[in-house]
């Protein structure tokens, strides 16, 4: 089973991922990953990219591709994937359907969880954890039982990271929606696109997972 999840920064998408890693097996493939990790093991791929990335330049799709035909050989033949930050452009999907055919594999399911912009951006801006155990609060959604004092450690320090702020939230969506617009259709038309609600309980999210890939 080979999966595309899509989902905009917050939506869930990497807790989602890492529980179909845990309840299927599947790998989850993503460029950024793979490009740290072919470069630290200095694969020919690795060489080539970090040329390219000392250059100062962005490295082409010839490479990304290489380095998902590496992975995909690397990996079991009953063994799924789920693809991750790939692909983006219309360019790229019709690669990926290459590679995966060259492997005798296909992509069976594309699902997007959908965000309400003005939820996601209060569900971002409003995170916090705790600067001593990293346990994570939100302002109205999870306040600490006392106020100040962390339910976890005893903790009175907290922190908010720097990119959650509605500007960032905001662009990052124009962004994801730019990106997933060349791509959307060519799934759409072969239909393997499915649509869940990324706002509701994380929980509730998996199990409509569960119910298209099962």
């Amino acid at each position: 089973m080979n999966i595309i999840l899509l989902g905009p920064p917050g939506a869930g998408k990497g807790t989602q991922a890492q529980r179909l890693v845990d309840s299927h097996g599947l790998k989850q493939l993503s460029t950024g990953d793979m490009l740290r990790a072919a470069v630290l093991a200095g694969t020919p791929v690795g060489l080539q990219a970090k040329a390219v990335m000392d250059a100062g330049q962005l490295v082409s799709d010839d490479i990304v591709s290489a380095l998902i035909g590496d992975e995909l050989d690397a990996m079991g033949p009953g063994q799924g994937a789920i693809f991750d930050g790939y692909p983006r452009t219309a360019a790229q999907a019709e690669s990926l359907d290459a590679i995966l055919a060259a492997r005798g594999r296909k992509l069976d399911h594309v699902i997007e969880l959908d965000v309400d912009e003005d939820a996601l951006v209060e569900r971002i801006t409003g995170r916090f954890t705790c600067a001593h155990c990293g346990k994570g609060y939100h302002d109205t959604f999870e306040r600490p039982l006392v106020e100040g004092t962390c339910d976890k450690c005893g903790g009175h320090e907290f922190k908010r990271r720097p990119d959650d702020n509605e500007q960032t939230v905001r662009t990052r969506m124009a962004e994801y929606r730019a990106k997933t617009a060349p791509i959307l259709p060519i799934y759409e038309a072969q239909g393997i696109v499915a649509h869940i609600d990324g706002m509701a309980p994380m929980d509730t999210v998996t199990a409509a997972i569960e119910a298209i890939i099962t």
